[in-house]
């Protein structure tokens, strides 16, 4: 076997790579021996450099094109004049290809959160993740400090070596720059760029260089989140009377809307309508009966006022009985249109069931309402 790898390195005289991988930095061309023949032809092909290496030393670097190996081609290598045509050669030569293109997505991450001081919301925790690029710069400088005499060297066998760096400097400048945390995500791309110069040295003695930093996210711990969340929240609603109102007059609205619910569903309903009023009326301090604590007689003042009985109606929607609704929330529904003139009621002391318009405590809500169209 070893005599037909020697003859198929001397009948072989073309060097060259075809990479068919992703993350391949430096791959060694193998020869027998390492003996490469005085004028062989090497085809260096774009986002590619080769490295020559001679004796053991680093002897000449070539970019993409095509190149014959003799002594004009190598100044640096007077001796390669001596290289015969034959099958043997006195020198131990090696050709390391690199590749020059950009290797992008790789990931980084915080292992443990950072801790600073922000602003408002004073000690934090956060938690960051992103991606950023990387190329060989100096592929001499990578051979020398790192790849060695690997004769595959992939990006996995840095790739933690370089998170680590990248996350370390990320941390020391995320705590410097005292920007507010709500304020992060509008100054993503600046920190990006800090992160890139600043790491540049670093990445420049491994013969590399970090093209680009992307910082994806940076998230805060998930009860601050919640909490925010909530605060957030509050400010969306506002006025919570005004809320309130509005959610019993939607589902008032979709009440009327179903009118081939059963009676209980409307019964249902129409409580859930009073005890939502009802809330409404305790939160403004508008309730006409007031809480315990109103009720209660100063030392000086005289004693409350006896409960009055709340008129409760029912009302027949489409069909169907609706109710009990108080006056109060009966106007709501004259004013959403779901109760009119033609709506027939009924109350505790009416003999038979009445239109609207006919019953003397909802004729006023009804005043501002025209008459049906012929």
């Amino acid at each position: 076997m070893a005599f037909w790898d020697k003859l198929k390195g001397e009948l072989v005289d073309v060097i060259d790579w075809l990479d068919d991988t992703q993350d391949t930095l430096v791959w060694r061309f193998p020869r027998y021996n390492n003996e490469i023949k005085y004028g062989a032809k090497l085809t260096v092909r774009e986002s590619q450099a080769a490295v020559f290496v001679s004796e053991g030393q680093i002897a000449d670097l070539f970019g993409p094109g095509l190149f014959e190996l003799t002594s004009r081609n190598l100044p640096v290598l007077t001796t390669l004049q001596k290289w015969y045509h034959g099958f043997e050669s006195p020198f131990k030569s090696e050709v390391y290809f690199v590749s020059t293109r950009n290797f992008t997505d790789i990931k980084w991450g915080t292992k443990k959160p950072i801790t600073l001081r922000d602003p408002e919301f004073g000690p934090l925790r956060l938690r960051s993740f992103g991606t950023y690029v990387v190329r060989v710069s100096d592929p001499k400088a990578l051979i020398r400090e790192i790849a060695g005499t690997d004769g595959v060297f992939g990006l996995d066998e840095i790739t933690g070596q370089l998170t680590s760096m990248v996350m370390g400097r990320f941390a020391d400048l995320l705590a410097e720059s005292n920007i507010p945390i709500l304020d992060m995500a509008a100054n993503y791309d600046e920190l990006s760029q800090w992160v890139t110069k600043k790491m540049e040295p670093e990445f420049t003695a491994y013969g590399l260089s970090l093209t680009k930093f992307i910082i994806e996210n940076i998230a805060m711990p998930k009860e601050v989140e919640e909490a925010l969340d909530k605060r957030t929240s509050m400010g969306i609603v506002g006025n919570l009377d005004d809320y309130t109102k509005f959610q019993a007059a939607n589902a008032l609205e979709s009440a009327a809307e179903n009118p081939s619910g059963d009676a209980s569903a409307g019964v249902g309903m129409g409580m859930g309508f009073a005890m939502a009023n009802q809330m409404t009326q305790t939160i403004t301090g508008q309730s006409g009966q007031g809480s315990p604590k109103s009720q209660e007689a100063s030392p000086e003042g005289p004693p409350p006022l006896p409960e009055q009985e709340i008129i409760k109606y029912y009302l027949g929607i489409g069909g169907e009985q609706k109710g009990p609704f108080t006056l109060k929330i009966l106007g709501e529904m004259i004013r959403d249109k779901t109760t009119t003139q033609e709506t027939l009621v009924w109350k505790k002391g009416m003999d038979t069931w009445a239109r609207a318009d006919a019953v003397d405590d909802l004729k006023f809500l009804l005043e501002d309402e025209p008459p049906p169209l012929p």
